[in-house]
């Protein structure tokens, strides 16, 4: 089974756009958004949502006010200020509580329980382009790295379920957890970057990422032409590295007319689809390692 996760060092380089075309002309395939704290993948491809999970990760403290002495114990001891006293009680902000435990554990009175929290909702879908796995964490939640690894983890037991050889990801931008979780067993990465010096500096962070997990690096720089120089620089830097340089896309309002559409660039006849086509049949042939 091969997987293939695309990549960006950093947000809007047109990562989704690319995986949108990819897994248009793939075959055989789960597709996978892997971003699960601001996902837009499922705009372009209108997923008919089959299943839908909780996504049950971490804690928060709950103060079982019949039971609790109002010693104040829990609001000395919490380190992020997450206990205070209204109304002649003491309560546990759920946006400032991190889960520490350390008032469930130190209550002289036993009064404060350590809850599981409802962090986001994953989803299991149906596209014009085949199965979708999805997520969506809620506003200001974390363990985002845990969700993607639940994600890929049902990605591949969908498509050993359905007989399908290919899991084509669209993942996180940045370097962080999410990203590395996206990383975790893949094939391949593709790396969309564009020709800006923010814009070369925090691609060469991911591909350092690429490069500590020995992930095979693709290199595709979009909207080349607004900047010949720094996408000079960085085919430069790809040929030094041993990455591979899938291509250079233009840019080009047809983006913009496809969005607007809900519609991946190759699904009509356009300059830039028609090079994201050209990309993915080097990609196709591209020796990675299995």
């Amino acid at each position: 089974m091969r997987e293939i996760v695309v990549i960006s060092g950093k947000g809007g380089t047109g990562k989704t756009t690319v995986s949108a075309s990819f897994a248009h002309l793939a075959e055989n395939k789960v597709i996978c958004d892997l971003d699960v704290d601001a996902p837009d993948l499922h705009i372009l491809l209108d997923p008919d949502i089959r299943e839908t999970f909780a996504f049950i990760s971490g804690h928060k403290a709950v103060i079982r006010q019949e039971a609790c002495k109002q010693c104040g114990t829990c609001a000395k001891l919490c380190a992020f200020h997450a206990v205070s006293r209204q109304n002649d009680r003491y309560v546990v902000d759920p946006l400032r509580c991190e889960g520490c435990g350390v008032c469930a554990h130190l209550c002289p009175a036993e009064a404060v329980d350590l809850v599981e929290e409802h962090c986001g909702d994953r989803y299991l879908s149906e596209t014009r382009f085949g199965p979708m796995v999805h997520a969506l964490l809620f506003p200001g939640q974390e363990n985002s790295g845990k969700l993607v690894s639940l994600l890929k983890a049902e990605a591949r037991a969908l498509a050993r379920e359905r007989g399908l050889d290919t899991i084509l990801c669209d993942g996180s931008p940045g370097v962080g957890c999410p990203v590395i979780a996206s990383l975790s067993g893949a094939n391949l990465a593709v790396g969309v970057v564009e020709p800006t010096p923010s814009g070369r500096h925090d691609f060469l962070r991911a591909a350092d990422l690429c490069r500590h997990f020995r992930i095979p690096l693709a290199v595709i720089i979009n909207k080349a032409d607004l900047n010949v120089r720094e996408a000079d620089a960085i085919a430069e830097e790809c040929e030094k590295r041993g990455d591979v340089l899938l291509g250079r896309l233009p840019f080009d309002p047809v983006v913009t007319q496809a969005m607007v559409a809900r519609k991946a660039l190759t699904e009509f006849d356009n300059p830039v689809g028609n090079k994201l086509r050209d990309m993915w049949s080097v990609l196709q042939k591209l020796n990675v390692r299995r």
